[in-house]
This record gives structure tokens, sequence and C-alpha cells, in this order.
């Protein structure tokens, strides 16, 4: 019976540092959307074949799967911090862009649910959680900043519940219902939300 090589059998032997940025970047960029459509709990399996490398390359870039995640979501944070810290920043403006992430990315939402406790998995407590937590915490730091005294989402949690409850109403099939759908409860919550799209600079 005849056996043909694996991907990384095929790969050459010793392509070097340009091949190792290769992999690396094809890795977040698959991971990315992969993680969009599945949540942080896809199968790192999944992720390396899309990015078309063996799973051994994958550890050799992210040891663990916080590592692959925490690659991923940095940048969907950092536009939202980025939005908050620009000149003339308005919480609705901030909230706009916060919203895009919600419709672009289902681990986004994942990321803003990373306090619950309930149905944690053993491949959930591998760093995931906790690098997932950190990161929410920064998105929730650069919405309070911009909230007004006597803003209706004033309260201790009150604006990271209604993160909450907003991204669980992003569903549908495509990005325009999830959109709408997040628009909608941002409208039933009261809250004004600006243009919805990713940061500009």
């Amino acid at each position: 019976m005849t056996q043909h090589p694996t991907a990384e059998e095929r790969r050459p032997a010793n392509d070097g540092p340009k091949a190792a940025a290769r992999n690396r970047a094809a890795l977040i960029a698959a991971a990315r959307e992969v993680y969009a459509e599945h949540g942080l709990d896809a199968p790192l399996s999944g992720i390396a074949r899309r990015a078309g490398v063996g799973q051994g390359v994958l550890y050799r870039h992210f040891p663990d799967r916080a590592a692959l995640a925490d690659a991923v979501l940095e940048e969907n944070v950092r536009e939202v911090e980025q939005a908050a810290a620009a000149a003339g920043a308005t919480l609705a403006g901030v909230l706009g862009v916060l919203t895009w992430h919600l419709t672009e990315s289902a681990a986004f939402i994942g990321l803003l649910h990373a306090d619950r406790t309930e149905d944690r998995t053993e491949d959930r407590t591998d760093g995931v959680h906790a690098h997932a937590s950190a990161l929410s915490e920064r998105v929730a730091r650069s919405l309070r900043g911009h909230l007004t005294g006597g803003h209706r989402l004033g309260g201790a949690d009150d604006l990271m519940l209604a993160v909450a409850m907003v991204s669980g109403a992003v569903t549908g099939p495509t990005r325009a219902e999830r959109e709408r759908r997040a628009l909608a409860a941002w409208r039933l919550l009261g809250v004004e939300v600006g243009a919805v799209r990713p940061f500009a600079g």
C-alpha cells in the first residue's frame, strides 16, 4: 500500500526563519477565521489544518491554546482600546467599534463572557480562561473610562452586563443580520451606539 507524505513531510526540511514567520502568520490568520466561526473552544487540529501545517508546527509557535488565543484576540482588544483613547472619543463611538467586533467574531463574544465559571472543561483550564479574563477586563476599562456621571449603565456591573446581554443577541447567518440584532438590543437597553465599524485610527 502506497503511503503519501503528509503536508509537513512535503515541506523542505529547513526553510529557515522566513518559513517560520510565514507559518506563524498563517496560523494566526487561520485561528482568527476558525475562532470567528466557532469560538475559543474550536479544535487546534482544525486551525493547523486550515493553516496548511502540522500540529507540531502549531505547538512550536504556540505552546498552548492560551498563547494562540491571546495572539488572535489581542488585536480585537487593542482596537477597542485605541478607539477609547482617540481624541474626542465617546462611549457611543467605542461601543460602535466593540459592536463591530461582536458581529465579526464568536471568539470575541466568548472573551467577553470569560468570567463565567460554569461548564469549564479541562480544555478551558489550560490558561485560556485567565488570558481571556485579562483581555476582557481591558475592554471593560476602556468602556468605563467614557461613562459620564448619571449614565444609565453607571452601576458597578451594569456596563459589562449590558455588553453580555447584547453579545447574546448577536446571532444570525449574515454579518448584516448580526449587526441588526446587536443594534436592536442596544436600542432596547436605551443605549446610544455610534457607527458599527472597525477603528480607523
